[in-house]
This record gives structure tokens, C-alpha cells and sequence, in this order.
């Protein structure tokens, strides 16, 4: 699994909807995912640390997750089919006594286990999959820099250069 974060919530200029924003560590991959308004908004307020008067439904469902006691332990990206992304939230008995790790899973919408992974500092972690399928080039002049320097080294290449299993000098 990949961790990724939040890098922005942008509009679709074709559509206007909302779509959140996943780069990995390195800024190289986006990882774009049409979500609702609603989400949009929870995930923005999360963002900038907006604390409700009153608790809103992602508030109240990791309140209602820590009542019963338990953390989010964090939350993965872990599928695409058919343009559909799949996630699943992981929750970890908050017991720091107990011997044993119990850990329970809750199908999630990416939209609302971002919204929760936020609210909860837990991490956004991303399938290999999910990442090969569904992310697009982030950093350009990186990837452009990258690619020119690995054609100088080809360029550079003799035949000379390679030698054959078993070769060596007499």
C-alpha cells in the first residue's frame, strides 16, 4: 500500500463536480476522484480544521467509533472497477493493554474514509493497483528530466559496455 495525501479539491471544468485530490509523498502521482458536493464540503472543513458546533455525520460517526472503542487505525483505496473506486475504513481496538490486535473493516465510499481519515489524523493508504490504474502524471518537468537523462545514458551505451555470463578477461 501506498500512502498518499490530500493535495487539493478542484471542480471537473467539463461537469463542475467536485473532485478530491490524492498525491503520493513524492508529488509525482494524482490520484483525481469524483465525489459529491456534500463529501466535498466535509473533506474541505476537515481541511482547514473547521470544528462544527455541532457534530456533523462524519463527526458523529468517528465519535460514535471512539465511544465504542476504537480508532481508525487507517483507511485504504484498495479497488477500481468500472470507474467506481472501492475503499474500506480500518478500525483498531483503542486498548493499549491488550495483547491482542483486534481489527474490524467498514466498506467505505473514498469520499467518506478520506472525510474520516482526516478528521482522525490516520493515514490514506492507496493499493498498487488502484495507483497503476487510476493515477496521472503530477510532476511534468520531473517526469520530462527523468526521461531525457535516461535517453543521454542510453545515447552513451557501447557495445562494449555489455559483457556475456561467463565472459571475462583471459
Amino acid at each position: 500500500m501506498i500512502e498518499m495525501h490530500v493535495a487539493a479539491i478542484a471542480l471537473d471544468t467539463r461537469t463542475g463536480h467536485p473532485i478530491v485530490i490524492l498525491n503520493d509523498p513524492g508529488k509525482r502521482r494524482a490520484l483525481p476522484i469524483f465525489i459529491g458536493i456534500f463529501e466535498a464540503n466535509a473533506i474541505t472543513r476537515a481541511l482547514d480544521n473547521q470544528k462544527p458546533e455541532r457534530p456533523l455525520t462524519h463527526d458523529l460517526l468517528l465519535n460514535t467509533i471512539h465511544e465504542l472503542g476504537y480508532k481508525i487505525k487507517h483507511i485504504e483505496i484498495n479497488d477500481l472497477s468500472s470507474s467506481t473506486y472501492y475503499a474500506t475504513i480500518v478500525l483498531q481496538l483503542n486498548e493499549p493493554k491488550s495483547k491482542m490486535e483486534v481489527v474490524k473493516t467498514i466498506d467505505s465510499r473514498p469520499s467518506d474514509a478520506i472525510a474520516l481519515a482526516l478528521r482522525a489524523k490516520a493515514p490514506i493508504l492507496v493499493s498498487p493497483q488502484v495507483v497503476a490504474e487510476g493515477t496521472i502524471p503530477a510532476d511534468f518537468e520531473k517526469d520530462e528530466a527523468e526521461a531525457e537523462e535516461f535517453k543521454k545514458f542510453i545515447d552513451g551505451l557501447k557495445a562494449s559496455d555489455f559483457k556475456m555470463k561467463g565472459e571475462g578477461s583471459s
